[in-house]
């Protein structure tokens, strides 16, 4: 049995406090830390490896615009984790994916090797190198400041800070895509929404100072192109960084109505069109927006067997319905393996209302990217389970998700988003500006 890590307790800085190092902390960035903070070397018992810089190329044959080649299709699984042998692995693994196995006979997990491929671009070092010892958490942790273009806390003190390194990764400067999305029912029946997303991002963004992101994290914009009876349906975005001191602006064009209209409140538990009220609005990107709602606790680091390096489920041409199987995912096209991740537990304040009153979420230490998180009910029940399956999109260095599911573990259903295997792949070089993002934008493209 792999030998799991003792959770390393770390003292929680007050919510308000400085979160900046000195320059002998930060100088350990690119020596024993790697450049956004992990553990550079590998484990005692050998079953993970040294970072030595993760996915810096291609592989052989890959040419931009195609679906992301599998680097690693030559590797077997090492063991599978199914109900007959789950106690043997239960240190390893969150409890909403114990419970999916529990639930499900005929589910189980394939473990590959351990593969470190998390990668960013230089540039994006060395700005989290800067924010190390510059960057701090304001209005009671609802917003950052002295940061720009890196992760802000690479090496975090407080739950907060870990979450505002995952809201705040590398996910490239802009990109268009054409994805679809899934409420699979109980019953195993689901239709696909289609729909085409722009992202332009500004925090990221090179040679962005923070004067000029203006307290303005990207811009979002989707238009629905399928079924017909949700075609032409469309929403715009503008998500702020302090959420508190200007909230995220968000309109929406509805095809009958033939108007734009603006949404007094996006964000938190309002739930998002066309997923049979299975996804709330901060769900998306496994979890955006404010984190005022939620008090944030830090409980450490600990090896654990969660979905990585997912290019066999991202493959082109592979069927929706050979990935959308009754109860869950298709288990024979995802891949898990051993990594170090940060736990944070997020408990609802008292006088706020969410379908989700705990949450517990799995950070990967080597991309800030949420892999994993524990849905709780305010009865302190487990009521669902949310997993990001991601990949080294290597033609811009950037480590995301390419598929997300949550499950709904009351209601025997859940809900998938990210099926692009038979549309085209993602543009990175999208033409696109922040006048395309506003609401006389959205009204043009609706006319």
């Amino acid at each position: 049995m792999i030998k799991r890590l003792t959770l390393l307790m770390l003292s929680a800085l007050a919510l308000n406090a400085y979160a900046k190092v000195d320059s002998v902390q930060a100088a350990r960035l690119g020596q024993d830390l790697t450049p956004l903070g992990a553990e550079r070397a590998g484990n005692t018992a050998g079953t993970i490896p040294e970072w030595r810089g993760g996915i810096t190329t291609p592989p052989a044959g890959y040419q931009s615009g195609m679906h992301h080649l599998d680097p690693y299709a030559a590797d077997k699984p090492l063991f599978t984790v199914n109900q007959q042998n789950l106690d043997q692995y239960r240190a390893q693994l969150p409890v909403g994916t114990q419970t999916l196995i529990e639930s499900n006979p005929n589910y189980f997990l394939r473990v590959f090797p351990t593969r470190r491929s998390a990668s960013a671009p230089e540039r994006i070092y060395e700005a989290t190198r800067m924010n190390a010892e510059h960057a701090e958490s304001i209005s009671g942790g609802n917003g950052v400041q002295g940061a720009v273009a890196g992760i802000p806390f690479p090496l975090p003190q407080s739950g907060v800070e870990a979450i505002w390194n995952h809201i705040m990764r590398y996910r490239g400067e802009q990109m268009h895509s054409v994805v679809n999305h899934a409420a699979v029912l109980s019953s195993g029946n689901y239709s696909l929404v289609k729909r085409e997303r722009d992202l332009f991002f500004v925090y990221g963004r090179e040679g962005m100072t923070e004067k000029e992101l203006d307290n303005t994290l990207f811009y979002y914009k989707y238009r629905v192109v399928a079924p017909s009876s949700l075609s032409g349906s469309a929403l715009v975005v503008q998500e702020t960084l302090d959420q508190v001191l200007a909230i995220r602006k968000a309109w929406r064009f509805s095809r009958g109505e033939r108007r734009v209209r603006r949404l007094p409140m996006l964000a938190y538990e309002s739930l998002q069109p066309d997923t049979s009220g299975m996804a709330t609005a901060d769900v998306v990107d496994a979890y955006n927006g404010a984190p005022d709602r939620y008090d944030w606790t830090l409980s450490g680091k600990q090896e654990m067997l969660v979905p990585y390096n997912s290019y066999e489920v991202h493959q082109k041409g592979i069927p929706y319905e050979t990935i959308l199987q009754n109860k869950t995912i298709n288990p024979e096209l995802l891949r898990y393996e051993l990594h170090r991740v940060w736990v944070v537990e997020a408990n609802l304040r008292v006088g706020y209302s969410h379908p989700y009153a705990k949450r517990r979420f799995y950070i990967d230490e080597d991309s800030w990217q949420i892999l994993a998180v524990d849905l709780y009910d305010k009865k302190g029940e487990l009521i669902g389970l949310q997993e990001s399956h991601p990949i080294n999109y290597y033609d811009i260095l950037s480590f995301l998700s390419t598929l997300e599911t949550i499950y709904d573990f009351k209601n025997s259903r859940y809900f998938v988003d990210g099926l692009d295997n038979n549309e085209p792949m993602y543009d990175f070089n999208a033409t696109l500006h922040p006048r395309d993002f506003t609401p006389q934008a959205l009204r043009r493209e609706g006319n």
